[in-house]
């Protein structure tokens, strides 16, 4: 069977965004002396939704709020500046996630996995070539101006954040934009003088090229105990955000955490969800699926996940998928993918 996926109808209903996302920029606009107030009006939010980064909005009503803000600010450049008054708060637990994680590059991994907790905006994944790695991020909004501001916001907040939270002082290789550049030469300068490295415009994808070196830069604060409570933590928001969706995608994202501690069997899952076992297959079965198999698809997801956009190494994938050999891993992946771990990768590099 298939790695089960909501269909795009599905995944449309419960598009959203977090407030956290949108709270960036409310404080810019702020900081322009705008009526925030004032200018969200027509989109009748409730009066206390944007003081709470646990709450959320519709992806619709995130776009038009952004609409609204840039249009307000009369700033070319509204979404790259925004960048400036980035802060962990923001990307809501994932921002703190990756302030404890060991190492870059274990910080870009989690990205994918948890990036549905700040919102629908856009997906992320990863390109090779030679000695770099392009954490890339693609857009699905629709409006075409939010889409360019909310791009230049991405790449400049992961850029800041790097920077600043995390201490990473060596700059990208290269950064990549979808849009076209800006004609104004003095608007161009600011992306050089912010990345201080080559800013290319109208390429085929948007994002930040690192070298590979420093993708093994430690992260000095990093916490593994609060690592893993802020997992749980993450698991349990991206329950909450999936009730809306299959029993067997909640069923995903309970697993998504517990894989690194154990194979959870159904009793404990039907636990956790506060019904029985016979409950459990019951709705399952009404789905075409079993336990059995959304834990092999999940574990499925995440193997290719792992071994197509991160470097690291296959055993300790084998112990985050809960394995209890490598053997045991290799034979699973090759029964999944028709290939080795090892082939799948040079493939996934020689595509990009």
């Amino acid at each position: 069977m298939n790695p089960a996926t909501p269909s795009e109808e599905n995944l449309a209903d419960h598009s959203s965004a977090s407030v956290a996302a949108l709270r960036q920029y409310l404080e810019m606009a702020k900081r322009l002396e705008l009526d925030t107030d004032a200018i969200l009006a027509p989109l009748n939010f409730p009066s206390d939704l944007l003081t709470d980064n646990t709450r959320r909005v519709s992806l619709a009503q995130f776009e038009q709020a952004v609409s609204r803000l840039i249009s307000a600010s009369g700033d070319a450049l509204f979404g790259l500046h925004t960048s400036e008054h980035i802060e962990p708060a923001f990307y809501s637990v994932q921002g703190y996630i990756s302030l404890n994680c060991a190492t870059l590059k274990e910080a870009m991994t989690m990205i994918p996995l948890y990036e549905k907790i700040v919102g629908d905006m856009g997906v992320s994944d990863f390109s090779y070539k030679d000695d770099l790695t392009l954490l890339r991020w693609k857009s699905q909004l629709d409006n075409s101006l939010v889409k360019r501001h909310v791009r230049e916001n991405i790449i400049s907040s992961w850029f800041r954040f790097t920077q600043n939270f995390l201490k990473v002082s060596e700059k990208p290789e290269a950064v990549w934009f979808e849009h076209a550049a800006p004609t104004d030469a003095t608007a161009l300068q600011q992306y050089q003088d912010l990345f201080q490295c080559p800013v290319e415009f109208s390429r085929p994808y948007t994002g930040l090229w690192i070298s590979n070196e420093n993708l093994n830069i430690r992260i000095q604060q990093a916490d593994e105990k609060l690592l893993r409570v802020l997992l749980e933590h993450a698991t349990q928001q991206l329950n909450e955000i999936e009730k809306g969706l299959t029993l067997s995608e909640q069923i995903k994202g309970m697993l998504r955490l517990m894989l690194n501690q154990q194979i959870p069997s159904s009793e404990l899952i039907a636990d956790k969800l506060g019904i029985s076992v016979r409950t459990l297959q019951r709705k399952l079965n009404d789905e075409g699926t079993s336990y059995k198999e959304v834990l092999n698809e999940l574990r499925q997801e995440l193997a290719m996940h792992y071994v197509k956009n991160s470097t690291l190494n296959f055993d300790v994938i084998a112990t985050k998928l809960g394995f209890s050999e490598p053997r045991s891993f290799y034979r699973s992946f090759k029964k999944w993918t028709g290939s080795t771990a090892k082939q799948y990768r040079q493939a996934a590099i020689a595509e990009h």
